[in-house]
């Protein structure tokens, strides 16, 4: 059974039988992967396993260790856990479909689901990071003030708070994609159900979408990245002021991390949104970096640059090994 025939199966008469409608997608997956399409799907799941493992690992030490118990690390769970479920909407879905051809087809309710969750941890992940930024700012500029403005209660209030953003911003863009008529065709040049590449399959004029799309998702990421920058220029000149190198060290070791996965989020999503007619728009490198690279590397970039995770991970680690010796019996 060809993609075509597949197709031809997606579409259901409305009441105007001159009319029909889609009534499922075919996802055309990542290029370059057909060729080959046992060793990507081994290759994907080794990165989903890395990924849902690492940030697991990173929440589970951030809950369990009396250490981490600054606000830094509470935002730390969180974003761990956001990756682990950024990378569950789109990976299985990628493998499913090079397994199989059926694995490539997604249901109309169904894209709109996936687009859905994925704006809405993605968003949820742009303002986190942002919160991230302030909460460095408070603990480097204002250290005095700090234990009093980021407290337990405010620490769960902000980050309620993006998700509550998050989840309203993604219901915004979900309900303007899919209220559009899809009449065919039914491929989404795409390899998951994202804003750009579903709007090019509607039947009717899409420029409102993506005026608001640009102006939304532009918007908010702008205005997330100039927030972020200002906390980092009172952060620069707050930790130049500190006379000795290693008090200067230590500062700025508690934002490398962050800065870094930062970058890695904003850089790719601009060649992604900014460009919603290129049929390119998610067929390149950029997409799959941002979707499914970025949340595997995160847990490792807080692991190698922040001594306090490296350290209660090692003591979660050898504290889970020497019970599973002590448990054992002797030979």
């Amino acid at each position: 059974m060809t993609s075509r025939s597949v197709c031809e199966k997606m579409t259901m008469t409305t009441e105007n039988p001159n009319q029909t409608v889609v009534s499922h997608f075919f996802l055309e997956g990542l290029r370059y992967t057909a060729k080959h399409p046992s060793l990507f799907f081994l290759l994907f799941l080794l990165i989903y396993s890395i990924t849902v493992a690492g940030n697991l690992l990173i929440l589970l030490t951030v809950g369990s260790d009396s250490h981490l118990s600054l606000p830094m690390y509470h935002f730390l769970g969180h974003l761990s856990f956001l990756d682990a479920c950024l990378s569950t909407v789109t990976v299985p879905k990628v493998m499913a479909g090079l397994l199989t051809l059926d694995g490539k087809v997604i249901s109309f309710e169904g894209c709109a689901v996936q687009l859905y969750c994925f704006h809405f941890l993605a968003s949820t992940e742009c303002f986190l990071y942002t919160v991230m930024a302030y909460d460095r700012y408070l603990a480097i500029c204002q250290p005095l003030h700090y234990p009093v403005a980021m407290n337990r209660r405010m620490c769960a209030e902000m980050a309620g708070i993006t998700w509550a953003i998050g989840a309203t911003h993604a219901a915004i863009h979900t309900s303007l994609t899919f209220r559009l008529l899809y009449c065919g065709p039914c491929h989404i040049a795409y390899f998951f159900c994202d804003i750009p590449p579903v709007l090019k399959l509607a039947c009717t004029d899409t420029t409102i979408n993506e005026l608001v799309m640009l102006a939304s998702i532009g918007i908010v990421a702008a205005g997330c990245l100039i927030l972020i920058v200002i906390s980092y220029i009172f952060i620069v000149a707050a930790v130049l002021r500190i006379r000795t190198a290693q008090g200067r060290q230590r500062a700025f070791s508690t934002c490398t991390a962050h800065l870094t996965v930062v970058l890695l989020y904003y850089v790719p999503p601009v060649c992604i949104y900014l460009q919603p007619r290129s049929s390119e728009a998610g067929a390149g490198a950029p997409a799959v970096f941002y979707t499914i690279v970025t949340p595997m590397l995160n847990p490792f970039i807080y692991t190698l640059r922040n001594k306090e995770v490296k350290h209660a991970l090692q003591r979660i680690l050898c504290s889970s090994f020497r019970e599973s010796t002590a448990g054992s019996p002797p030979p």
